[in-house]
């Protein structure tokens, strides 16, 4: 298992039956300059995590929103790359994403022997992560840049046996989402299936947009709550959707 110190804050989350909640930011669709405001507001909200990436990366400015970040706030940030192009050593953790909802071999292992000796060298906390695209209703970026159907969002138990083969090939996490822009999150249902059954932690994303949608997937089991796009639309957000997540307790 990891030991670094990301990971370990992480993992303390589902042994206390609390769910951190983290702010993704896309480099596409964010400038270095309005992270400096993205850095107040998730201070001012207690914001747990900040996850950094996204599906394209059409501009290279990953390290300038990172140190932008950091100037002003002591929340980590992670790493939540798209491809291997999106590797800094200036985030606290990098999430290793493998696909294994799908079936493209690029994105189980193609993509990792290629960026591992950068990886290796950088010295950064690496958290494998077993990554599960659920169908959000609407194709999405993930879904076309993966090349891989997304697992039907009715399955929950086909989601709980891919989980289970991720952590049984050691990955650290499960990351279930439902992508940027999905019309449907990720169930309560499913969330539930699979946070009862694994005994690594469970990151949920995609299509969340209200404090009440994370209150839910709160007690459903999540142990963290991604949202990117909903704030993205409106920032302000942030601090009634971690005020969710804070008030909520785990039903399981």
């Amino acid at each position: 298992m990891a030991t670094g110190k990301i990971y370990k804050g992480i993992a303390a989350l589902k042994n206390v039956g609390r769910t951190g909640f983290a702010v993704l930011a896309d480099p596409d669709k964010i400038a270095p300059a309005e992270m400096t405001h993205l850095a107040r507001l998730c201070n001012n909200a207690e914001v747990d995590y900040l996850l950094i990436g996204g599906s394209l990366l059409i501009v290279q400015q990953v390290e300038a929103c990172i140190q932008r970040f950091k100037a002003e706030s002591d929340i980590p940030v992670v790493l939540f790359p798209g491809n291997p192009i999106q590797f800094t050593p200036y985030a606290d953790a990098l999430l290793y994403l493998s696909l294994v909802s799908g079936r493209n071999a690029e994105l189980l292992i193609g993509q990792h022997v290629v960026s591992a000796p950068l990886i290796k060298a950088s010295g950064i906390e690496v958290i494998s992560t077993g990554y599960m695209v659920i169908d959000g209703g609407v194709p999405t970026t993930v879904s076309y840049m993966s090349n891989a159907a997304p697992m039907p969002a009715n399955k929950p138990d086909i989601a709980l046996c891919t989980a289970w083969a991720a952590e049984l090939q050691g990955k650290h996490l499960i990351y279930m989402d439902a992508g940027s822009g999905a019309r449907n999150p990720v169930s309560e249902e499913m969330i539930r299936k699979v946070s009862n059954h694994i005994n690594i932690p469970l990151f949920v994303g995609g299509g969340i947009h209200s404090p009440e949608r994370v209150h839910a997937d709160c007690m459903a089991g999540a142990d963290v709550i991604v949202v990117g796009n909903a704030i993205e639309q409106d920032p302000m957000l942030i601090k009634d959707l971690a005020q969710a997540c804070k008030g909520a307790e785990k039903v399981k």
